[in-house]
């Protein structure tokens, strides 16, 4: 299931955090009390991201980020301003929730995966 399809800003790429999209949140469940949550995502080729989606304490919006080793995937997979990045989420039958991650770029109107080039 998709949680997010973004077109990466500038900031995005540059600022080793994402600007999340708040309507993602959904996917992310966090503790009472808490304002982030840890999870890993994998990459096409099995790598491993350990990411962090956190929001706001204060504030009339969550306005939240992803963090965590989102600056080293973006080193990894050379993105660029324009670039989309597409985070999914599967429930598993035990309950676990397996999130995958990966990397588009755009070429005459057609996206392709920056994975895939690697």
């Amino acid at each position: 299931m998709e949680v997010m399809k973004k077109k990466l800003s500038e900031r995005d790429t540059t600022d080793r955090l994402l600007e999340f999209p708040a309507g993602s949140l959904w996917a992310f469940p966090m503790p009472h009390g808490q304002n982030s949550v840890e999870f890993v995502a994998s990459d096409i080729h099995e790598q491993q991201w350990r990411l962090k989606v956190s929001v706001r304490n204060e504030g009339r919006y969550a306005k939240p980020w992803l963090k965590g080793e989102w600056g080293d995937y973006v080193h990894q997979k050379q993105l660029k301003k324009g670039d989309r990045v597409i985070l999914t989420m599967n429930d598993e039958e035990n309950g676990e929730r397996i999130y995958r991650i990966s990397a588009e770029r755009s070429l005459f109107g057609f996206w392709y995966s920056i994975d895939e080039q690697q």
